[in-house]
């Protein structure tokens, strides 16, 4: 292994997964931190945890085993991943968790740079743009649990952190002027060339953190890229699709697949034992052939009533819950082909299907690999999707671009 990576959810480990497999390179993707040490078949190995919402203690704890997992096992770069779109509070976790890292690999500054020009995602003079919004104008306002007010990144990661952060803007790069020395670095980046300038000029000494767009020059630096074809393993034909994201862009792809295809909608306040029994006869009930949409996601104005109601924790758990125990299910049904739209659904559905590590397969959009798991004569299929990634055709692109494997 020379590439380890530590991201703050699945689907945003999926992304980077997906984007890194774009350079040929072998991909392992680990869901959770692994029981046993690496076997070091992969050129990169990613750590998808389950920690960007957490109290900040417990992520920081989390990442630091991953961190020595990831160098135990020979890793000789370590790249903190975290959203595009920075989500995050005064309190953490991106720069707790970098500084965090910072002290165990003894690197003295850490960069950040969450920009994704290819899904809209900029940095502009320190301001994280969404497509031509500011983040703070765009639907990540509204975030369920990190509403982003701000986009300013350097205000944002101040109050997170100790040391001293400061900005290296984009005319600063293209002056060629140095680093700036600040502890921590906010970098401006617009288009990917960009990025791959600031993969070259920055030192070993710094820390790289950011989405999954930054990490994508590092195969090459590392002498990783490959040009060789890899097969896919080909599921079983029976599909479902679970939605819990409530994004913008989820409602959209929701709305979009229930004008042609079968829907049933969880809420919430209605979750109990029954509905989830409600909900699997309904599947059953499905043509073998169809494929059905069970979704959660609704309106920001639904979503605030819910949490009013429940509670902002309890209403996410209650959905994650309800997704696990549906992918269950569904599994002993004979479905092996699931898409997921969330990132703490996805998280949900695989730690209960029981998936510790996969291999990374064809991407469906950019970010969003199918990603397998299990015996090769049975292969389970994924498609985990962060809740702004995507067409509003996602759902139709992801099944079609199994059925043409």
């Amino acid at each position: 292994m020379k590439l380890g990576c530590i991201a703050d959810d699945f689907t945003g480990a999926t992304d980077l997964a997906g984007l890194l497999r774009r350079s040929g390179a072998s991909v392992k993707l680990h869901f959770g931190l692994p029981e046993h040490p690496s076997d070091g078949s992969a050129d990169i190995e990613i750590l998808a945890l389950k920690c960007r919402t957490e109290p900040v203690e417990k992520a920081v704890a989390d990442c630091s085993a991953a961190a020595h997992w990831l160098l135990a096992g020979g890793a000789q770069t370590l790249y903190w991943k975290y959203c595009s779109t920075f989500d995050s509070t005064p309190q953490g976790n991106i720069g707790p968790v970098a500084e965090a890292l910072m002290a165990i690999t003894g690197q003295t500054q850490a960069l950040y740079c969450p920009a994704f020009p290819e899904n809209g995602r900029s940095v502009f003079m320190g301001h994280l743009f969404v497509g031509d919004q500011l983040l703070s104008e765009s639907s990540l306002k509204d975030h369920p649990l990190t509403p982003m007010t701000d986009a300013n990144l350097v205000r944002v990661l101040a109050p997170q952190v100790k040391g001293s952060v400061g900005l290296w803007n984009r005319i600063q790069q293209a002056d060629n002027q140095s680093m700036p020395e600040h502890t921590h670095i906010v970098a401006d980046a617009v288009e990917f060339n960009d990025l791959v300038r600031l993969i070259e000029r920055t030192p070993r000494t710094v820390l790289l953190t950011g989405g999954s767009a930054l990490a994508m020059p590092l195969p090459d630096k590392l002498g990783l890229s490959s040009s060789e074809p890899v097969a896919d393993p080909t599921p079983g034909k029976a599909a479902v699709i679970l939605s819990g994201s409530c994004s913008q862009m989820t409602n959209q792809q929701v709305a979009h697949w229930r004008s042609t295809g079968p829907s049933y909608q969880l809420k919430p306040s209605e979750l109990n034992a029954t509905a989830i029994e409600a909900c699997l006869d309904w599947l059953d009930a499905l043509p073998a052939d169809a494929v059905g949409l069970i979704y959660a996601t609704d309106t920001p104005e639904a979503v605030k009533a819910s949490q009013a109601e429940l509670g902002v924790a309890a209403a996410g758990e209650l959905v994650e819950q309800a997704m696990a125990t549906l992918a269950q299910r569904a599994y002993e049904r004979g479905v092996r082909r699931f898409v997921v739209a969330g990132g703490e659904t996805s998280g949900a559905v695989t730690q209960a299907l029981g998936v510790r590590e996969v291999l990374i397969g064809k991407e469906i959009c950019p970010g969003v690999p199918w990603v397998y798991s299990g015996a090769a004569e049975d292969p389970l299929a994924l498609a985990l999707k962060s809740g702004n990634f995507g067409s509003p055709t996602f759902f139709n692109d992801a099944l079609r671009l199994l059925e043409a494997n």
